[in-house]
């Protein structure tokens, strides 16, 4: 779940990409992202490697964080970019990645977005949603070019996990019914049309998947409605089953290495159009938090400790830093655990049951909801938080007007400043009425 070689120096602290915590917390302030650039670039590269590129391509979904540096690295490792707002495409396109090499998500692309996409020569434009069709196509047709679109289609796959982030089952808000018809019914239409062209199937099952079993039966059922479609003329070239895979956060996580996944989800389409005498599509994947979520740690500072007494003698510690819910809303938000250390020095004082808590005004601002640290922990010490390099910074807030933390790549023990720090005079820059 920590950065590949991350370890201890002589000193108790973390070292991260080469860099001394204690180090990158004194340049750059706390809270601070501090992101290891050759466990990011492994990362990428492993998904790049263990997928045939003959027959798969492998797309960053940047959702998961993405910055111009981050988008740069991607592609340098091999993989595409898989934007879902115009702001994440403007993002790309600064960058310098080819449009080609891109894909546009989205269940509510708005014209705007679209045109801009077509502009920038998105590869592929995923469509969600039948008022999407003409949306699309009225956008091509003015521009005088023909896009190149997927179907996104819900399979009625639900995977194990939380219910906000399953993506497949019918009662959400992405996608074509499968069961339904709809479905088929958008793609026949597409296939009729001048300005569409149609690539083929898009299904992503949820996030934070451990194992091949949830893509085994979207891919049955996809391969299914690909023979339908076949039937009627219709070819399905290229079939895109999301991303979603997991990564550790805790020491009971154990989800499927890339290159295992890989090998089970290639033998399930395989054995699936075999079976029902079709050609094997050329097969797409997004992984996002399963490249970057490890590849980042938080380094807090500790401000206030306070012991709370509860019943039958029990006692809890809290334990208060200087960020919380602002730079990580996912243990608000889905109740998701993480793993902390004192980062700072080691100790060999006895643990303590903690609660890491934010300094926001909410009880529910909690940072590791429980946790084991040294009975000495004191202000100023500095904590790490692992795998916090997916959803942290790019779901950041304001919130109670806290600036939102620099993002920092270590690499051979130097750093390189990402993202910056925000400032007060950057929030104020938005407020006409702090000028007066």
């Amino acid at each position: 779940m920590w950065p590949l070689g991350a370890h201890r120096n002589g000193q108790g602290a973390l070292v991260v990409g080469g860099v001394d915590v204690r180090d990158a917390a004194r340049d750059f302030g706390t809270p601070l992202f501090l992101l290891d650039e050759a466990d990011f670039r492994a990362r990428a590269a492993g998904f790049r490697v263990a997928y045939d590129p003959g027959r798969t391509d492998i797309y960053y979904a940047a959702k998961a964080f993405l910055c111009t540096t981050v988008a740069r690295w991607a592609v340098e490792e091999g993989l595409g970019i898989d934007v879902a707002s115009g702001g994440e495409l403007a993002v790309a396109v600064v960058a310098g990645v080819p449009g080609g090499r891109l894909l546009l998500h989205g269940n509510n692309k708005s014209r705007g977005e679209i045109r801009r996409a077509l502009e920038s020569g998105v590869g592929r434009i995923v469509v969600d949603a039948p008022a999407e069709v003409d949306r699309i196509a009225e956008v091509a047709r003015d521009m005088g070019v023909r896009a190149s679109v997927l179907v996104r289609v819900t399979v009625g796959v639900e995977a194990h996990t939380h219910e906000f982030i399953a993506t497949a089952h019918e009662d959400q808000k992405f996608g074509l019914s499968l069961a339904s018809g709809a479905a088929y019914d958008v793609i026949v239409r597409i296939a009729g049309m001048d300005v569409l062209d149609f690539r083929g199937l898009h299904s992503h099952i949820g996030s934070q998947i451990f194992d091949a079993a949830g893509f085994e039966v979207a891919a049955m059922r996809l391969v299914g409605l690909m023979g339908e479609l076949h039937a009627e003329g219709i070819e399905v070239a290229e079939l895109n089953l999301g991303g979603g895979m997991g990564i550790a956060y805790v020491s009971d996580d154990d989800p499927l290495e890339a290159g295992a996944m890989a090998k089970a989800i290639e033998s399930i389409v395989d054995e699936a159009c075999a079976r029902a005498h079709l050609p094997v599509p050329r097969l797409a994947f997004e992984p996002g938090r399963a490249i970057v979520g490890p590849s980042a740690i938080t380094v807090y500072e500790v401000g206030t400790v306070k012991p709370v007494e509860l019943d039958h003698g029990h006692q809890r510690v809290y334990v208060s830093v200087d960020g919380g819910m602002s730079d990580n809303i996912r243990t608000a938000l889905y109740d998701a655990d993480y793993t902390v250390t004192l980062a700072s020095r080691v100790s060999t004082a006895a643990p303590m049951l903690c609660r890491v808590v934010g300094k926001h005004c909410e009880s529910g601002d909690v940072v590791v909801r429980d946790a084991w640290l040294p009975g000495d922990l004191r202000e100023g010490d500095l904590l790490a938080v692992a795998a916090t390099g997916a959803y942290c910074r790019s779901m950041a807030s304001q919130y109670n007007y806290l600036p939102r933390p620099a993002v920092v790549a270590a690499r051979d023990g130097n750093c390189t400043v990402m993202l910056r720090r925000e400032t007060e005079e950057d929030l104020l820059a938005l407020d006409p009425g702090a000028a007066v």
